[in-house]
């Protein structure tokens, strides 16, 4: 296991200009006693010559080609996929502090792609296309401190309000499984299936009170999220009841589109009453983006609507998607690859208001900052802060041997390093 790395790759100013003679100066008595601060200052300078240089520890985990990175707490945990070496995919938990190791289990099922949540002491694995499946997934959850087997069970989890699990199935041929259980130990608290086609089980909001479930073809129900039962169901399709092209929650809106042309009607989520429509073309998404919800659209770009009224405040064919940050939006123009170019707009006007730059963004940490990084000229990767609220960026710090693939962790940036290796440096502020 390799050790903490210290990282010696400072950025230094360049020689200063060479400086003019200085003339001798005057005789003068005292000269023992300049003599000796002479002497004492050469001797200084050889002490500061010969110690090490300024630097800072680098924790440095060993991953594979292809490894998901995923800090949590005081530990790092590194998904390892399957090799001719390996024939099943790990998870090994590192210690945050040194890097070194703490446990390293295989993981079961011969899964495409594995995610991981971490949850109540618990580590929450669900893996895509079990065995030959290519609908199949599987829920296994493990101990976060020792990475010992709790339970396992099909189908892909979220997580509900009371701190239960909803496990959905991904079949689009069978009858739709959604089933409630307790993340301790499997339990089942509640199940129901739903018919096949066409059928979304939506939540409302990151932790649901409420489970929206809609099939395009039939009506919509709204569900106790405790229970399972059904609080109100209403069929929102378009007049002539052709089907709907999908439902969509945005906080405390239930938005049906569908209908020629395509249209936007939003209902109320506690009783699905009609609250507003309005037309808008082709629409990929809605979200919310603060005081406005946004809607990506396939040819006029990106509109933002009052959620109380359906009025459209503005659209623009420029920016490719909006998401809201210090009361205002930070946007995004169209372009290809991971580096994207970031601006900061006024939500209720679209007016733009500063030029962020090109940068990687990657999750606000605990101290509330958006970070950003980009590839530096002269090799590593340039972090930079992001301030939407006051329009402007700082550059942060040089990470000289980081290749990309990163994460913000209170103070710290997780990256991709040089021969097949994450590592974690300390952010300097």
């Amino acid at each position: 296991m390799t050790g903490p790395v210290i990282d010696l790759g400072e950025l230094r100013p360049g020689p200063e200009p060479d400086a003019a003679p200085l003339s001798r100066p005057p005789r003068a008595h005292g000269r023992p006693l300049r003599c000796a601060l002479a002497l004492l200052l050469v001797l200084a300078t050889v002490a500061a010559a010969a110690a090490p240089p300024p630097g800072r520890a680098v924790v440095t985990v060993p991953a594979q080609a292809g490894a998901d990175v995923l800090v949590d707490g005081d530990l790092i945990l590194v998904i390892n996929p399957v090799t001719a070496q390996a024939p099943q995919w790990r998870l090994a938990a590192f210690r945050l502090a040194d890097g070194e190791p703490v446990w390293d289990v295989a993981l079961p099922g011969q899964a495409r792609s594995w995610g991981i949540v971490p949850k109540n002491g618990m580590l929450l694995l669900n893996g895509y296309e079990i065995g030959a499946d290519p609908r199949a997934s599987l829920t296994v959850a493990l101990d976060r401190a020792t990475g010992a087997y709790r339970w396992q069970q099909p189908d892909t989890p979220v997580e509900l309000a009371d701190g239960t699990l909803l496990l959905r199935s991904n079949g689009e041929v069978e009858p739709v499984r959604l089933r409630s259980v307790d993340p301790c130990c499997g339990t089942v608290r509640w199940q129901v299936t739903a018919p096949a086609v066409g059928v979304d089980a939506q939540v409302a909001g990151e932790k649901a009170e409420r489970l929206v479930f809609t099939d395009v073809r039939g009506p919509v129900e709204v569900r106790d999220t405790r229970t399972g039962a059904v609080l109100v169901r209403a069929d929102l399709r378009p007049p002539g009841g052709r089907p709907l092209a999908y439902v969509q929650v945005v906080d405390d809106l239930v938005l049906a589109v569908g209908g020629e042309p395509k249209t936007i009607t939003a209902y109320g989520l506690d009783r699905l009453d009609r609250r507003w429509s309005t037309t808008a073309g082709e629409v990929d998404i809605v979200h919310g983006c603060g005081s406005v919800l946004c809607l990506r659209t396939r040819s006029a770009g990106l509109w933002a609507v009052d959620p109380a009224t359906g009025e459209v405040r503005w659209r623009s064919d420029r920016w490719m998607w909006a998401w809201p940050s210090g009361g205002r939006l930070l946007s995004s123009v169209i372009s290809s690859g991971p580096v994207g170019q970031f601006f900061v707009i006024d939500a209720l006007t679209g007016q733009e208001l500063a030029d962020l730059g090109r940068w990687e963004l990657y999750d606000v940490d605990t101290r509330g900052r958006l970070l950003g990084v980009r590839p530096h000229p002269d090799g590593g990767a340039l972090v930079g802060e992001l301030d939407v609220r006051a329009g402007r960026t700082r550059i942060v710090d040089v990470l000289p041997e980081a290749t990309g693939h990163c994460q913000a962790i209170d103070g710290r940036l997780l990256c991709s390093g040089t021969g097949g290796t994450y590592r974690i440096w300390q952010l300097r502020d």
